[in-house]
């Protein structure tokens, strides 16, 4: 059986957090030993479609790079490129633009969202959705790692494919998401009921990649928890120790179910010690090896680079049949 081709990208916006890693940077590292190619793209020009400033943007971007290194994505046996480096993307947005419904985009519920934070509603900010699906169909992937709250993206670009192939002939991939069965949903720790977020969700109740072992036990040591004393994965009435079974069942390797029996003894307080210990040395390898990487920019440049050239060696006859498939070129 063919191994898949693997596409994701990551946005190098707000600091990498404990529901990025389980959600996504962790299938990255698992996606690098079953795709051929795996192809991770760090999505800066995602990252220009709300407010933002270009100095962050860089440093966020190495942090984002060191991270994923750390974390144990290997260059050798993967593709690891900076979006705007790959011009294909931008193109390739442009042209499935002409296969993309104005009413597909404005359902969509991130823009809805997002829309109401921002002072200036950007273009770029609607058309994200047709540049996502530009990243992954311009390498003709079958296979794509995302978190749930991609699931409606995801959607769109396989009708997007879809769209394209029956209007010029067979050209693109209808492409297949891949969500996590257990952690695709890390919550905040103070909010249970909102997903954990560097941008729109509260300081304490958000685990950073990158937090110190006493940062990390003082956060999950003050999470909310749930009425009674009992330890239940019920996400309607307990979503406080709900999120920290899931938590526990991702770092694991174990279903919910798992941890809620070896769990039963146990009170809140020392439920919550058993999380914060075990994310603590979940956490600490990435940190440490983060501290080795992330002064050597020369270093992730050049590793940026080559990737880039892997990538465009990809996608470019892909863009380049789509061109002449709409038209463009002699005949």
């Amino acid at each position: 059986m063919a191994k898949p081709i693997v596409f994701s990208g990551i946005q190098p916006t707000g600091r990498k957090h404990l529901g990025n890693y389980i959600g996504a940077i962790r299938q990255y590292v698992e996606g690098q030993e079953r795709g051929e190619p795996a192809i991770f793209c760090v999505v800066d020009l995602h990252a220009i479609s709300v407010a933002y400033d270009p100095a962050e943007l860089r440093e966020r971007l190495y942090d984002t790079i060191a991270i994923l290194l750390a974390a144990g994505l290997d260059p050798e046996r993967c593709i690891l490129c900076r979006q705007s480096d790959v011009r294909e993307h931008s193109e390739m947005t442009w042209l499935l633009s002409a296969v993309t419904s104005h009413g597909d985009l404005n359902r969509m519920t991130q823009f809805k969202d997002k829309s109401a934070k921002q002072e200036l509603v950007s273009a770029a900010l609607f058309f994200y959705p047709v540049l996502m699906a530009a990243d992954v169909l311009a390498y003709r992937a079958t296979e794509v790692p995302v978190g749930d709250d991609q699931r409606q993206h995801v959607e769109l670009m396989r009708e997007i494919a879809r769209r394209f192939n029956e209007r010029f002939g067979e050209a693109l991939v209808v492409p297949e998401m891949r969500i996590p069965e257990v952690g695709a949903r890390i919550m905040d720790l103070q909010e249970p009921e909102r997903k954990m977020s560097t941008t729109g969700g509260t300081e304490p109740g958000t685990v950073l990649v990158l937090d110190e072992p006493e940062t990390i036990r003082k956060k999950i040591g003050s999470a909310v928890t749930d009425s009674g004393r009992e330890i239940l994965h019920d996400r309607q009435d307990k979503p406080g120790i709900t999120n920290l079974i899931e938590i526990l069942a991702a770092i694991r390797g174990q279903s919910s179910a798992e941890i809620e029996a070896d769990a039963k003894p146990l009170g809140y307080g020392a439920f919550k010690d058993t999380v914060a210990t075990e994310v603590v040395d979940y956490l600490t390898p990435v940190r440490e090896r983060f501290a080795e990487l992330r002064p050597q920019e020369d270093v992730l440049e050049a590793i940026l680079a080559t990737g880039a050239e892997k990538a465009r060696a990809i996608a470019a006859p892909v863009v380049a049949d789509v061109r002449e498939r709409m038209g463009f070129g002699p005949a």
